[in-house]
């Protein structure tokens, strides 16, 4: 999915979700710049999947706007979640699929102890490829030691001893 589009679709989202919501706002949940974050609400504007609601002015008030999602936005919002979740299941199988091919070697050559570096969503999707194989974790480790994962205490990522699989049947895995 283009940069641009997932930007369309977190705006249209962000309207949709009905609070008050300020072109400084959407600039700083998209992580752009205001003068970008204009130009993606005017092309949606001028595509018509939103509209733009003047507020009343009180004397000397700033000019305040609203944002609502038009029938037409919530139609194209439909069709990028769509498209997004398409592509975020295409690339969840072949990180799977990478992972299976990573891992199917282990327990053929002996390894059945592993590590996982990281306690993040690689993480977890190495310990669902490990489970597949049948081999357990022997702890999770991570830059920060705070909390658990998986079941697991996470320990300092500086407490895992590298050693050599080969002596000692340990492998590392997950990220």
């Amino acid at each position: 999915m283009e940069r641009h589009v997932e930007r369309e679709l977190e705006i249209l989202t962000a309207i949709d979700e009905g609070r008050p919501l300020t072109q400084r706002d959407l600039s700083q949940r998209l992580g752009v710049a205001l003068g970008l974050t204009n130009l993606y609400l005017k092309r949606l504007v001028r595509k018509g999947f939103v509209k733009v609601v003047q507020f009343p002015q009180k004397p000397a008030a700033r000019k305040r706007l609203r944002y609502l999602v038009t029938p037409m936005g919530i139609a194209e919002k439909s069709r990028l979640t769509y498209e997004h979740m398409a592509y975020s299941l295409s690339l969840y199988r072949r990180a799977r699929q990478t992972l299976r091919e990573s891992l199917t070697l282990l327990p053929e050559v002996g390894m059945k102890r592993i590590a996982l570096c990281g306690a993040g969503e690689a993480a977890e999707l190495a310990y669902l490829a490990l489970k597949e194989f049948g081999l357990e974790p022997i702890g999770v480790f991570a830059r920060e030691s705070d909390g658990s994962f998986l079941g697991f205490s996470a320990q300092k990522l500086l407490t895992l001893r590298r050693t050599t699989p080969a002596h000692s049947g340990d492998e590392a895995a997950g990220s």
